[in-house]
């Protein structure tokens, strides 16, 4: 039979499990694809028109 576990106990796990949720969302937020390098535009050459 399961016996009762206190409520500090049941708390103090909750608050881990909590922390645990939060750090897990703070990582996968952060670990998003890395953005490219925007591509510097090359110098356009003017045709000379006579």
């Amino acid at each position: 039979m399961l016996e009762r576990t206190r409520t500090a106990e049941r708390y103090a796990r909750g608050f881990t499990a909590a922390l645990v949720a939060v750090a897990t969302l703070l990582l996968a937020a952060n670990a998003g694809p890395a953005r490219a390098d925007t591509p510097r535009p090359e110098p356009q050459t003017v045709a000379n028109s006579r």
